[in-house]
């Protein structure tokens, strides 16, 4: 990123440029820094815009070989064609001999670095990674953010904050615009505040529901599920969220047994450090033979949907009637008008 500014900055600019990873929101901001860098506003005789799997890249070529009028350059953006992932020779062979009067930017999702053409882009300009970011750097960001706003906040709020909006910074600059509005006439934000404006992304909700599967809370459990499924999620998507829920369980718990800190727990699970802590509450809760049952079953209830054993709604819904229920194990004592459940051990 620091590339990408020193680059502007001078006035001096690569011929190709490639933006990619999973932040959308710096991935978007770098974009719209090089165009407004590279062309001016309404300027469509000299800025060319390319979008999809279905590029023509002859079509692309010769634009780059034509000079640009009455410009010093012609920009070239290309968003989400896929050729970072799947062979065009044609753009690759281009990449070593790119017209000096020509600019691209690539503006991808995923890419294959052993690829010809990332390795081509890479050596005739930029291939810069927008991952995700860190705690530490999200934190830094957001108190910016606020102190623009005149706004305050305290370690724990911004820990609440973080665990409804995580760590997708597109989502997370929504809400903040949310909490400036609801604010107004304060200077600081309260949990309550949070509480009211912050809505919970998918992730948020699944992680909420398979708190409530892993404390044997149906009713619950089932209800966020049916929440979900109101608001239009697809019942397979909520089956990988839970899956991938629980396989990060089971890796914390693991980790944490092995004596890992929190950050490098965060960095092998792939979620926030802020989120290690309440991950391995979570898994506190079930024991490690469980965890591993859990991940299974959410293979097998994918394969009874693909081979039509099962609906995809039935078949999530059966996964978190038998997580949530008590244990098979469980013994019911009954006498003077009372019920007791006692857990099996070890379960």
């Amino acid at each position: 990123m620091r590339t990408i500014d020193a680059d502007i900055a001078a006035r001096e600019f690569q011929p190709v440029y490639l933006l990619y990873g999973e932040e959308a929101y710096l991935k978007n901001q770098y974009k719209k820094k090089l165009q407004h860098a590279l062309s001016q506003p309404g300027d469509t005789m000299n800025a060319a815009y390319f979008e999809g799997k279905n590029i023509n890249p002859g079509e692309i070529i010769d634009l780059a070989e034509t000079l640009p009028f009455f410009a010093e350059r012609r920009l070239i953006l290309i968003e989400n064609s896929g050729v970072f992932k799947h062979p065009c020779e044609a753009l690759a062979d281009y990449m070593k001999e790119i017209a000096a009067t020509a600019c691209f930017v690539f503006v991808e999702e995923e890419v294959d670095k052993r690829g010809k053409m990332y390795k081509a882009v890479k050596k005739a300009g930029r291939a810069v990674e927008f991952p995700r970011q860190s705690e530490k750097l999200l934190v830094q960001w957001i108190l910016q953010r606020l102190k623009r706003e005149g706004k305050k906040i305290t370690q724990p709020v911004m820990r609440l904050f973080l665990e409804k909006a995580e760590d997708d910074m597109e989502h997370i600059d929504k809400e903040l615009e949310k909490l400036a509005c609801y604010t107004m006439g304060r200077d600081v934000i309260t949990a309550e505040d949070v509480e009211a404006v912050c809505v919970s992304q998918t992730t948020g909700r699944v992680f909420e529901m398979v708190d409530k599967i892993v404390a044997r809370k149906q009713e619950e459990a089932l209800g966020l599920y049916y929440d979900l499924l109101a608001l239009k999620e697809p019942p397979m998507r909520i089956l990988f969220l839970i899956a991938r829920q629980f396989h990060i369980l089971q890796l914390v718990k693991e980790l944490r047994e092995q004596g890992y800190d929190n950050k490098f727990i965060a960095s092998r699970a792939g979620i926030p450090e802020f989120a290690v802590r309440k991950n391995l509450a979570q898994a506190g809760r079930m024991t490690a033979g469980r965890l591993k049952s859990a991940v299974a079953d959410c293979v097998q209830a994918e394969e009874d949907v693909k081979t039509g054993k099962l609906s995809d709604r039935m078949a999530v819904e059966l996964l978190i009637v038998k997580y949530s229920r008590m244990s098979s194990g469980a013994l019911e004592i009954r006498g003077e008008g009372r019920q007791k459940d006692i857990d099996a051990p070890g379960v």
